[in-house]
């Protein structure tokens, strides 16, 4: 193209200078960061927003929580917007995370809660213009508008409702530019809700700000477990969930493909939970009745989960996992 050309246009340039891999956050969970990203190291995309939304006690806060472990490992900076007020230090520490390294506030509104991030990553650019930021929002679903939080009542006003889905909106148009010029990771997590009067196909629906935060979304990872998916310790004691993760939108990678996760409530995420079933799908294992094979030698899952990271058997797959 004439360089006269593209001096004329100042703030445009060429499709093929723009950089398309800002990195990455792994989430601590192989098979998840496979489904978000295509390569079993990787994760969220830095300079985009992922959302994690999902039932009641479905790990949600939990795959956030790792991903800023994981951030805290790389070196990067890490926020914790808590508009719940009910995030666990102690919890949160016994995890691995580094209290002493992640800024943590508990904004009144929506409003504040974006008010809060686009000054915090101002401010952090000004002393440091490089390193990745990665924040998480728990949650926009409980995050009222400052037209609701300052309402002396509580008759909840269909009105007052719309309001902040406007309010979501317009703080999301103002947000997202500055994630991929800043090299921000920017996690919310969601919940739902039931649609009144629906009787069939699925009548759930992301709880907060209209529909206008699924267009924002580079990644939308939806959890879902069940009681049956309780796991028992030998008292029958409930010692963690397995669920599965379900990719129902990707900017990076391909949509619409599901994962497996399992939770211990004392120790977090399995990271090896759900991927063996994921080399099957990806052909690196193969699979009939009960016994997985891998360059003709067989096994079974417990063997795989109790020997994967020191079984000489596994030594290239562990080069595949890049473990």
């Amino acid at each position: 193209m004439n360089a006269e050309v593209l001096e004329r246009l100042q703030k445009a340039g060429l499709l093929s200078e723009q950089t398309l891999d800002l990195g990455d956050v792994p989430t601590g969970s192989y098979a998840l960061n496979k489904i978000i990203s295509g390569d079993y190291q990787k994760g969220v995309p830095i300079g985009m927003i992922t959302q994690i939304y999902g039932e009641a006690s479905t790990a949600k806060t939990i795959f956030a929580t790792h991903i800023l472990i994981e951030a805290q490992k790389k070196g990067y900076y890490t926020i914790f917007v808590d508009s719940e007020n009910a995030y666990n230090s102690v919890f949160a520490t016994s995890l691995g995370i580094d209290a002493g390294k992640l800024i943590y506030t508990t904004p009144q509104s929506v409003e504040d809660c974006f008010n809060f991030m686009e000054t915090t990553i101002k401010s952090i650019r000004e002393v440091d213009q490089d390193t990745p930021i990665v924040i998480a929002y728990d949650s926009i679903a409980v995050s009222p508008s400052k037209a609701e939080y300052d309402a002396e009542d509580y008759d909840g006003n269909n009105m007052v409702g719309a309001n902040r889905a406007k309010v979501t909106g317009a703080c999301l148009r103002k947000i997202n530019p500055l994630l991929r010029k800043e090299k921000v990771a920017l996690v919310v997590i969601n919940q739902l809700r039931t649609k009144v009067g629906q009787m069939y196909g699925d009548n759930t629906t992301p709880a907060a700000g209209g529909k206008s935060l699924e267009y924002y979304l580079g990644v939308n990872i939806k959890t879902l477990s069940a009681k049956s998916e309780r796991i028992l310790d030998n008292n029958k004691q409930v010692i963690g969930i397995q669920g599965r993760c379900k990719n129902t939108k990707n900017k990076v990678s391909i949509p619409f493909r599901e994962c497996e996760f399992e939770l211990i409530y004392d120790k977090g995420l399995n990271p090896f939970y759900g991927l063996l079933n994921q080399l099957v799908l990806d052909g690196y294992v193969t699979l009939a009745g009960s016994w997985y094979s891998y360059e003709g030698t067989k096994f079974q899952n417990k063997t795989f989960n109790e020997g994967f990271l020191t079984d000489d058997k596994f030594t290239e797959l562990r080069k595949v996992v890049g473990v």
